[in-house]
């Protein structure tokens, strides 16, 4: 008796499926904030959407030019006005049942990739030093 091949877990379908809708949700929100007149938005890039399994939230990461906590809470306020009307854009754009809801995420991993770049490099000034207590050999 031979044995049927296995055929592809369904986790490999609906993980390559969320990336694509992720990669279509991020291209329309980056367009779309060019059509947005909002100061806080003006120089702000959008670096990845995370969508859940079930395809009901997107996590929507963005950067911007400043890229300082304090202007992060701006963008993030822009964005939370914005959402409704975004959201309505990609329910326009894609043809999925059910649009996905929208949270807005500061990207910091460029701005922590420059911060340790800063550390190796030792010129990282006031801010570069380490906090003992995040050190694993003080623990």
């Amino acid at each position: 008796m031979t044995r049927r091949p296995r055929r592809s877990h369904p986790d490999h379908r609906a993980g390559h499926r969320t990336a694509r809708v992720g990669e279509l949700i991020r291209r329309i929100v980056a367009e779309s904030l060019e059509q947005i007149d909002d100061d806080r938005l003006a120089m702000v890039s959008v670096t990845g959407v995370d969508v859940d399994r079930d395809l009901h939230r997107a996590v929507v990461w963005f950067t911007s030019l400043g890229d300082t906590e304090e202007g992060d809470a701006d963008i993030a306020e822009a964005f939370e006005e914005h959402t409704r009307g975004l959201r309505r854009i990609v329910g326009d754009q894609t043809r999925l049942r059910r649009t996905p809801e929208l949270v807005f995420r500061p990207d910091t991993v460029l701005r922590s990739a420059e911060r340790i770049e800063r550390l190796l490099d030792g010129t990282g000034g006031a801010d570069a030093t380490i906090d003992p207590a995040s050190d694993p050999e003080s623990w």
